[in-house]
């Protein structure tokens, strides 16, 4: 029998496919985690697993269980990229235990070495990653362009905040003229803050090559910041809610919530930034 996370990847990948939007996703997955789909006005919410930072694995997805969360971003010291079948599996069996399903992985850097991203795109495709969070360097695209048509896995390019390769929202769009579509971005709204740029209108500029979020939000729009609740800082967080929805944010994307703050005891604050996520989700809704 095929095992309900399974089957839900493959639900969300065709649904995207046949063009679904993330909005559309309570029809798509309606029966399968109803109750946190209606929290969060339809939008599929999940972690950035960072924000667990300091605890191994299996206590990051116990705790990211406690939330009620069923996608996470995983990050690389909590699944690193290797591709042996076995720990492969090993992995999958963690995540079904916890009823999780990996939204993407990331940050992973690239660079013009083929084989070398090649062999990362093989781990993606055995894990079952749609979304490979990223910060490639400029000599990197060639190889990405053949590798994400040869595997039917995106590229989400991070912007990583001031003075980074990828910081200008329009530099980044540059960067990918050219190449193939899956060759898109996940955009750190906290990291766009930090530079100055208004994180709603980054959504729109993005639009229909938006395929992960970082929710996250900072205190002043300065490099050196404060992190804060979503909401407390410069985040218009309903407005991020209705950009998506308008631009119609594919059905099997990632939007990871990602607090960086008190990484030993974190979860107090992750639990006040995810209502304040599940009220704006509802308001973008019923807009």
């Amino acid at each position: 029998m095929m095992h309900r996370r399974t089957f839900l990847n493959r639900t969300l990948i065709a649904a995207a496919g046949a063009g679904a939007t993330w909005f559309d996703a309570p029809s798509v997955i309606a029966d399968t985690r109803e109750q946190s789909l209606k929290k969060y006005g339809g939008f599929p919410m999940g972690i950035q697993s960072y924000s667990l930072r300091a605890f191994g694995i299996d206590g990051a997805l116990e705790k990211i269980e406690e939330l009620e969360l069923h996608f996470v971003e995983l990050f690389r010291m909590h699944y690193p990229p290797i591709p042996d079948p076995l720990k492969i599996a090993e992995m999958n069996a963690k995540l079904g235990k916890h009823d999780l399903s990996i939204s993407a992985h990331g940050v992973q850097s690239f660079t013009k070495d083929h084989q070398k991203n090649k062999a990362f795109f093989e781990f993606a495709k055995k894990a079952g990653i749609r979304n490979i969070s990223a910060n490639p360097e400029n000599d990197s695209f060639e190889s990405l362009n053949r590798l994400v048509a040869e595997y039917d896995i995106r590229i989400a390019i991070h912007n990583h905040g001031p003075g980074a390769l990828y910081d200008a929202p329009l530099d980044a769009l540059k960067a990918v003229a050219g190449f193939d579509k899956r060759i898109g971005f996940c955009a750190d709204l906290g990291h766009y803050i930090r530079s100055g740029v208004d994180p709603v209108e980054v959504i729109y500029q993005l639009g229909d090559r938006l395929y992960g979020v970082h929710l996250k939000d900072f205190a002043e729009q300065k490099k050196k910041t404060e992190g804060v609740i979503i909401g407390r800082g410069h985040l218009d967080v309903e407005g991020v809610f209705k950009a998506l929805k308008k631009i119609g944010f594919p059905a099997d994307g990632a939007l990871s919530l990602e607090y960086e703050e008190n990484p030993k005891d974190p979860m107090e604050d992750i639990r006040t930034c995810l209502n304040v996520a599940a009220e704006a989700a509802q308001r973008a809704a019923r807009s």
